[in-house]
């Protein structure tokens, strides 16, 4: 197992490859600008700002899995709006949990009957306060 977020398991195994590529963490702070008459503006900061995560994942039937299903899989997770743990390689991601702000899909090949064979998705996370 590669990791976790919820119900949704990260794994690459002999029967089924689930797994995603380019993670991206990003982290910023949060800064006001306070406009001062006839003088550059004084920053405050304010605090961290919740962290957002990224990456693709590729599904592929021939991989043990049902490219359409994992994506509303996904769908599912999105609009169900609960956040969850990240755990990658058996360390929880961040302090806190984390929700799905955003999943595209790119169902890109077919087989004759109309079933998705291999789609892609993105997946955007963010973390939960």
């Amino acid at each position: 197992m590669i990791g976790s977020f919820g119900s949704l398991v990260f794994l690459a195994n002999p029967n089924t490859l689930r797994t995603f590529d380019n993670f991206q963490r990003d982290t910023s702070a949060r800064w006001a600008e306070h406009e001062i008459h006839l003088k550059r503006p004084k920053s405050e900061y304010l605090g961290p700002a919740n962290d957002t995560v990224s990456f693709a994942m590729q599904f592929d039937i021939r991989y043990g899995i049902k490219p359409r299903n994992e994506m509303e899989r996904l769908t599912v997770l999105c609009r169900d709006g609960t956040p969850h743990r990240l755990v990658i390689g058996g360390v929880p991601l961040g302090a806190k949990q984390w929700y799905i702000e955003s999943v595209g899909q790119t169902w890109k090949r077919f087989d004759s009957k109309g079933n998705v064979i291999y789609g892609e998705a993105t997946v955007t996370l963010k973390e939960y306060n």
